[in-house]
């Protein structure tokens, strides 16, 4: 095997690729030929870097030099400059918003500072495709110290002691829901992967996936032992295509080398993986739901209990946790418990993994230890808010979260916390809003979305949702009544206590969190008949302040429904009978002179 000099780190994932990052592979490929370097380089195709804001990423090993938005014409300077001449491309390189230095080593990066990465571990770092960069990672390495070493007993009680919650959003005790699986009696029992992420924004399971799926997998054969079964089953939205091939490859690699499949390093212990694909529908990412879907049914939650522990799929006892939730399992049996359990806040150990999004400079994927603060996040990480604009709220949870405010930024972030504060921890979504957002509209925009989602199953969800979402539309329209208020937070209520599922039970958290966090906005809209953030075009119309228009008739011109009205260098008027409201003459005056009232 070559033993090269340098490698290339090119960022492989999906946000990255569609920045044309296969192309930055090709282009540094065919630069190393043209200099005649391809015994001393080699350029490796990775998972997510997590830092998205400044993709496509390429890092210089071992040097560990960052390049941030790298373009495929850079390919040949990285390397006839850096690689031939030894001399960084400084324009390259991520430049401190502050000390407006151009820093070339991640680990003086705020935005990664304060990350712990577990989870993520082997993310922007190993080649997702070569079983063996995992390998030389400690891969596989925990699930032979588990079947040589360890009874099911014993690896499960690591797990408990380790204080792992499920990071699907219950936050249910990992290793309590081994224990409760392997307890129960069943000729087949079965491991489900829960791989369909389908928050708006999230994309945390599937960087996982693209970028290490041995780790999944190495997880998942840990649990079947612990729980006494043989089949494995990762439930995975059909939409994730590079996550798919990356997994059939590493399934592929795995069998291959005996890690997946019969008699697993001489023990007798057989253990093998398929895939099931998910539809896109949101509701199947509670579990039972999820099972039901994988039976070819309708993806349609069920009472519990029983659990799936009890009977899952097939009606057999059945162990799901999620991508994220497994990940961390092989780092904890090779560190032990009382490292993962070091990290964190007393009752939620460990890190979290967030998809940073919205109105952030740095939008990304962030792995943090628990207990560490919404400012930190946000402000330190996240690096403020775009364009100077003022923090107004951030949405943890994804949909079925709470929108916290400025008085929030110091709680920890961790299950209990968020969960007082009126939010959730949920899957790991973390969506910032500024100062321009309608949080009546936002509320609006997340029961839309839960409402197509509902399976409607049971009445409170089907029905209640619906309910919620026209009364928002009504206040956002300006027809509300203070009445409405009432309805709307008692409504909420009802839904919360008799949906059927998780979804139907969360779904108000937008409604009751914006009430009171922004009950001032709703008035606004109903005693004023005014958006205070200009979002809501049934309450805003666009007016010419006949001291700043100098008559260019270029706002005139670009109208589609020609509703300005006015004679060359005077004047113009916006009929608002005829004004569709789009904003295009807003865009395009020059002189500041039409404003929303």
């Amino acid at each position: 095997m070559a033993k090269f000099i340098n490698h290339i780190l090119v960022c492989g994932g999906t946000g990255c690729r569609t920045s044309q990052s296969e192309a930055i592979v090709e282009n540094l490929k065919q630069a190393i030929v043209d200099n005649s370097m391809e015994k001393e380089i080699q350029v490796v195709r990775t998972g997510c870097f997590g830092f998205c804001e400044k993709g496509p990423i390429v890092k210089i090993i071992p040097d560990n030099t960052f390049y941030v938005q790298v373009k495929p014409a850079d390919a040949g300077e990285i390397i006839s400059e850096h690689l031939v001449k030894g001399r960084k491309v400084e324009r390259l390189l991520y430049m401190d918003p502050e000390t407006k230095e151009h820093v070339s080593d991640s680990k003086h990066m705020g935005f990664y500072k304060k990350q712990i990465r577990i989870a993520l571990r082997n993310c922007g770092f190993i080649n997702p495709e070569n079983i063996d960069e995992y390998i030389a990672r400690d891969g596989y390495a925990a699930l032979g110290k588990v079947l040589t070493d360890m009874t099911p007993e014993e690896a499960i009680e690591i797990v408990k002691d380790s204080g792992l919650r499920g990071r699907g959003g219950g936050g249910f005790p990992t290793g309590l829901k081994w224990e409760i699986t392997s307890k129960v009696h069943g000729d087949e029992k079965y491991v489900v992967c829960n791989a369909d992420e389908g928050d708006p924004g999230a994309f945390m399971d599937r960087s996982i996936l693209e970028g290490d799926p041995h780790s999944v997998l190495e997880a998942m054969a840990i649990c079947a032992y612990c729980i006494g079964g043989d089949k494995g089953l990762i439930y995975i939205r059909a939409e994730y295509p590079l996550a798919i091939e990356r997994l059939k490859i590493a399934i592929g690699q795995a069998r291959d080398l005996g890690v997946l499949g019969e008699n697993i390093f001489g023990t007798g212990f057989n253990f093998d993986v398929e895939l099931r694909y998910g539809a896109g529908a949101f509701v199947c990412g509670e579990e039972t739901s999820l099972i039901h879907s994988m039976e070819g049914l309708r993806g349609e939650p069920t009472v519990k209990p029983p659990f799936p522990s009890v009977s899952g799929y097939k009606g057999k006892p059945t162990n799901v946790n999620n991508v994220e939730t497994f990940a961390n399992i092989p780092a904890i049996i090779n560190n032990g418990a009382q490292w993962f359990s070091s990290i964190g806040t007393e009752k939620s150990k460990g890190t979290k993994v967030f998809a940073l999004a919205g109105k952030i400079n740095n939008v990304g994927l962030i792995e943090v230890p628990m207990g560490i603060t919404l400012r930190e996040v946000i402000f330190d990480i996240g690096g403020g808010i775009k364009d100077g604009k003022k923090f107004k709220s951030v949405q943890t949870g994804g949909p079925s979260g709470g929108c916290l405010t400025e008085k929030h930024l110091d709680v920890p972030i961790d299950y209990d916390n968020l969960i007082v504060s009126g939010s959730m921890m949920g899957s790991g979504g973390m969506i910032v809003m500024d100062e321009d957002d309608c949080m009546v509209s936002v509320a609006k925009f997340y029961l839309d979305f839960t409402v197509e989602e509902s399976c409607g199953k049971c009445a409170p969800c089907r029905i209640g949702n619906k309910r919620l979402y026209e009364i928002l539309d009504k206040i956002t329209k300006g027809k509300g009544t203070e009445e409405d208020l009432d309805i709307l937070r008692n409504l909420s209520n009802v839904i919360k206590d008799t949906s059927l599922c998780g979804l139907g039970q969360t779904s108000p958290n937008p409604v009751l969190s914006t009430l009171d966090n922004f009950g001032h906005e709703y008035l606004a809209h109903i005693k004023d008949g005014k958006c205070p953030a200009g979002q809501c075009k049934s309450l805003m119309s666009y007016v010419i302040d006949p001291q700043y228009c100098v008559g260019c008739t270029l706002c005139a011109r670009v109208c589609p429904v020609d509703a300005i009205v006015g004679d060359k260098k005077q004047p113009h008027v916006i009929d608002t009978t005829v004004c569709i409201k789009c904003g295009a003459c807003m865009a395009k005056c020059k002189f500041n002179a039409i404003s929303i009232q």
